[in-house]
């Protein structure tokens, strides 16, 4: 098993300039915004690479609330549920930090945790699908492949953007590629 650095998600105290200066500065777009859950903040998500949903994402501080470090988490790719599972079982066997929680984007299939000194992480697969984000569900690591699968595409084909994931990637080469 080998895990692949997909994405960071930072706390930021100004998000305005913070995005000015990502996507006009460095050269990140915007893929996808909104908030976390029914009231919580909203996450910006930012990417250059068409075939990464985002490689960064931004989560507002609110104003006066104290300073917590900047990092939220860090997110690593494996290459499907067969190195998922097993890993989370090693990880809640462990003990230390947080055991993880399952959690479904529609586009992935995720577990968050965090190391022996609070650090966020998520290790997740993709699913063959996009949705437009923020979106979040649980998900049962003791399902078969197919079970899951099909409860994954159920709980999210009527959202905003639900498609194949290949088609998404597609889309965003071609408006990235010149005429």
């Amino acid at each position: 098993m080998s895990l692949t650095l997909s994405h960071a998600v930072l706390h930021v105290r100004d998000l305005d300039t913070m995005l000015d200066y990502y996507t006009n500065v460095l050269g990140f777009a915007v893929t996808d915004r909104g908030p976390l859950g029914e009231s919580g903040p909203e996450i910006v998500f930012l990417s250059q690479d068409p075939g990464e949903h985002h490689q960064l994402a931004f989560v507002p501080i609110p104003p006066g609330q104290g300073k917590p470090g900047a990092l939220n988490h860090l997110a690593f790719r494996v290459g499907g549920l067969d190195e998922l599972r097993p890993l989370m079982t090693r990880i809640s066997a462990d003990g230390r930090g947080r055991p993880p929680a399952p959690l479904t984007h529609g586009n992935t299939w995720s577990a968050y945790f965090a190391d022996p000194e609070g650090n966020g992480i998520e290790i997740f697969c993709d699913t063959p699908w996009h949705v437009q984000q923020p979106q979040g569900r649980p998900w049962n690591p003791d399902e078969d492949d197919a079970t899951l699968m099909s409860a994954t595409q159920s709980a999210f084909a009527a959202e905003p953007g639900f498609g194949p994931g290949d088609a998404y990637v597609e889309a965003r080469r071609r408006a990235k590629t010149p005429a």
